[in-house]
């Protein structure tokens, strides 16, 4: 009888990289009837405290668009796993983060706080969604945690199976 191989690949860390838009260094203290009091380094806390073990994060945020388009960009010549992506007020119109995300192969998820569909007509339109992976919003800070969630489950397990979801409390 032979010893089962062991796939090594699936305990590689991933590098997920967690970027975030206009405003959002404003957290805690901008709206918070809307966005919440949790701050940008509180979430990043949490954030660490739930996948620090199992990948490896990374945490941008600029009001700049260029920027952001530079990250992306950079982020998917490292190699980077994934992209957790809450592009703020960039959402509604900027055909050049939208182009940036179409233009690389990295799996991005767009994140929102608040329910953008709930929202004002002008915000209910995104112009990322079409180009990410997927599109998670109204959780608050959770909107954050389902979005690495998803990245760590894109890569199926050996035999197809996605790796078992682990519990919060």
């Amino acid at each position: 009888m032979t010893a089962p191989s062991v796939s090594w690949h699936r305990f590689r860390v991933k590098n997920i990289a967690i970027l975030n838009g206009p405003n959002l260094d404003r957290l805690g203290k901008r709206e918070p009837e809307i966005y919440g009091a949790t701050t940008l380094a509180e979430l990043e806390k949490q954030l660490l405290a739930e996948f620090g073990s199992v990948a490896q994060l990374e945490f941008f945020q600029s009001n700049h668009e260029g920027a952001l388009i530079d990250k992306i960009s950079g982020l998917a010549d490292a190699k980077c796993d994934g992209i957790v992506f809450n592009p703020g007020a960039f959402t509604h119109y900027s055909i050049g983060l939208r182009d940036a995300v179409a233009a690389i192969r990295v799996p991005v998820v767009e994140v929102h706080l608040s329910n953008i569909h709930g929202r004002e007509e002008f915000r209910r339109h995104s112009v990322i969604a079409a180009v990410s992976r997927g599109q998670i919003s109204g959780f608050g800070p959770g909107s954050y945690l389902l979005g690495v969630d998803a990245l760590l489950g894109t890569s199926p397990a050996p035999g197809g199976r996605r790796p078992a979801a682990r519990r919060r409390p």
